[in-house]
């Protein structure tokens, strides 16, 4: 099965893509090349421009601050393992913590570095990076591996309270849903969304099927077309029953 995840706000959409960017960042730091190295530092550039919202970190924290007090709500529900609840709490509260004492915009202390928002002015432009353009930082890719890597450590460490805040959100958001079993009939499915409002749509299809949906979506409907995706052809709706399972989550 394929996974399709949809955001219905510019909230989740916001954490969608940072979790994307961090999970790219994380490969690449773990590689050895300089060119995995390049792709990890400018993905690190993507994360100080998708993040500089200036509400994301309020976002966090207030999410975390009522997952934290619904959870240790349910103490007393003999249903719930108390040593697993124990732990959710723990990561949570180390989640907030870690992201509180973090201080001005996410990635100030990157921000503020002359180097690296020279080597980041420059990653903006196609080639800029060229080796006569910055033999500084054509210089600091020929240190070894372990360098590097040490130094991109320490630099990803001053956002990576973000990424621990916002993993434990859309994991809960994920884990909030009911999935249910599906048919667009000829390729079309459209339903009118249930009474809350939901913030993102999981849509699972089987991988053998050969489209994707196209999913729009507001308070008033959901639309699902399967489309045939024919590369530079005009795409077309596959004109087949389509079994798919569809999750509406929310927090």
């Amino acid at each position: 099965m394929i996974t399709y995840e949809y955001p219905l706000n510019e909230r989740i959409r916001t954490l969608l893509r940072l979790e994307d960017l961090y999970d790219r960042v994380g490969f690449f730091l773990g590689k050895s090349h300089a060119h995995a190295h390049h792709a990890c530092l400018t993905g690190m550039f993507e994360i100080l421009e998708v993040a500089s919202r200036a509400d994301l970190k309020s976002d966090l924290l207030q999410e975390l601050d009522r997952q934290r007090t619904f959870l240790d709500a349910l103490r007393s529900n003999p249903a719930i393992s108390e040593d697993k609840l124990d732990g959710v709490l723990q990561e949570i509260e180390r989640a907030f913590a870690n992201l509180h004492a973090l201080s001005g915009k996410t990635g100030q202390a990157l921000r503020e570095n002359e180097w690296l928002m020279s080597i980041k002015q420059r990653a903006g432009i196609p080639g800029g990076t060229s080796e006569f353009d910055l033999p500084s930082y054509h210089r600091w890719l020929c240190h070894s591996p372990e360098r590097r890597r040490a130094d991109l450590t320490e630099w990803l460490s001053t956002i990576l309270p973000v990424h621990a805040g916002l993993s434990i959100v859309l994991r809960v958001l994920r884990e909030s849903g009911r999935t249910s079993a599906l048919i667009a009939f000829q390729g079309v499915y459209q339903q009118t969304p249930a009474e809350k409002p939901a913030q993102m749509l999981r849509l699972a299809l089987g991988d053998e099927l050969p489209c994707v949906p196209e999913i729009s979506a507001n308070k008033y409907a959901l639309n699902v077309r399967f489309l045939l995706p024919e590369g530079v052809q005009k795409t077309r709706v596959y004109e087949h029953d389509v079994p798919f399972e569809l999750t509406f989550c929310n927090l």
